[in-house]
């Protein structure tokens, strides 16, 4: 895309970020005619000071708009840039497998290596480090891909099932940075090789994370079908097992389901989802992280009081989050805490609370600061309460918003 002229790189990244000529054109102050001048190239961008305007409403580095690769910053958090996206996108759309069918593959990395270097890119994840797994990403991915192309025999199957977690791991991480069709991608990818890796579980984990992207794409309607389809296929009893590792993946399974009917405003359908996932994270008894999934009785109250802001009664998830047992709380992993912070945020400002919604957001920085710097959710929701607080916000506030890039 180098080559292209700036104002078609300005229309390829307003089409990236699903703006309208209109939207971007309020949102720069300027004219819906102006923008269609400057994309056509019939006007002009000789203004450093309008190319910054521009780079910050499309919420990208202006190097890519002036056709150079971004400077890379080596201190400070960083969430993802322009130039890792691609990269991700880039081994999303190769093709090894096929490759090897007429060439051969190359020699894979060790699968016990790769095997040791994925459960790191998981705890990571969990850990809320999103910089840190963007720039990982594309080289796993590469190497994951390598070997399920070259193994056979018995190593066929744990490859496959590497490759699987990947693209799970890819997924969402993808999901939280917003991208959400190349979420879809991932875990659409990660469906179709657990397949062949013969690990139903880890098939039921893709497609949780498949409703996940489709959710986050506005498909709550397809995301809660896929969820309880497999949910039901899955559910322990009768001819399957009631192994935690079943109970953890079919409890997010009716927690995901659960949290795109509360998109669609079915409460009935939630609560039946949610009371089927507690009979499961009542028979595990604690939060387990089986298949990565953090699934247990915290973390079902964590999704409880999600669902109710998805269904805007704010109030009843702050009651949901004042019954939360503070050391099983305490216990999860620091996306899981965070991204509740954030969620009790929104259900705060759902019921008028914006200063205590403007605390939560301070405290999930403080609990894994990715996860509130880096989602666009979070950007609205701090956008939401700088806007409705009377005077100015308390200096913490004030300081997150600063970072974040949210304008006072």
């Amino acid at each position: 895309m180098d080559d292209l002229p700036i104002g078609r790189r300005v229309a390829y990244w307003r089409g990236r970020r699903k703006m309208s000529q209109q939207v971007f054109a309020d949102r720069l102050g300027k004219s819906k005619s102006w923008v269609d001048k400057v994309e056509r190239g019939v006007r002009r961008l000789d203004k450093f000071s309008v190319l910054y305007e521009i780079a910050d409403v499309l919420q990208l580095d202006v190097q890519l708009l002036v056709g150079r690769e971004p400077e890379r910053r080596v201190g400070g958090l960083t969430c993802i840039d322009q130039v890792e996206v691609e990269e991700i996108r880039a081994a999303l759309e190769r093709y090894d497998s096929m490759s090897a069918f007429f060439h051969g593959a190359p020699e894979p990395p060790p699968l016990a290596e790769m095997a040791k270097a994925i459960s790191h890119a998981w705890l990571t994840y969990q850990y809320a480090r999103y910089g840190v797994l963007t720039r990982a990403l594309p080289k796993l991915l590469r190497e994951a891909q390598a070997a399920d192309s070259a193994c056979t025999g018995d190593d066929a199957q744990q490859a496959a099932q590497l490759l699987g977690q990947v693209y799970q791991i890819a997924s969402s991480t993808l999901r939280k940075l917003g991208e959400y069709e190349l979420a879809w991608l991932a875990a659409d990818r990660s469906m179709a090789v657990s397949q062949r890796a013969g690990d139903q579980l880890l098939a039921g984990a893709a497609t949780f994370r498949v409703g996940n992207a489709l959710l986050a794409l506005g498909r709550a309607r397809p995301a809660l079908e896929v969820n309880v389809n497999i949910a039901n296929r899955l559910a322990p009893g009768d001819s399957n097992d009631v192994s935690p590792e079943r109970l953890s993946v079919y409890g997010m399974l009716l927690l995901q389901g659960a949290m795109a009917a509360a998109r669609m405003g079915d409460a009935n359908t939630v609560r039946d989802l949610v009371n089927g996932a507690q009979e499961a994270a009542d028979r595990l008894g604690r939060d387990e992280n089986h298949y990565w999934t953090c699934f247990g009785p915290t973390n079902l109250q964590l999704h409880r009081a999600a669902a109710m802001v998805e269904l805007g009664e704010g109030r009843q998830a702050v009651e949901t989050h004042n019954k939360i047992d503070p050391a099983g709380f305490n216990a999860l992993l620091p996306e899981r805490r965070a991204h509740h912070m954030l969620d009790l945020a929104r259900g705060l400002s759902q019921v008028g609370d914006v200063t205590k919604a403007g605390e939560m957001l301070v405290r999930g920085d403080q609990l894994a600061p990715s996860e509130i710097r880096c989602r666009p959710l979070a950007h609205e929701v701090m956008s939401d309460v700088l806007r409705r607080t009377r005077g100015a916000p308390p200096s913490p506030v004030a300081e997150l918003a600063e970072h974040m890039g949210v304008g006072i």
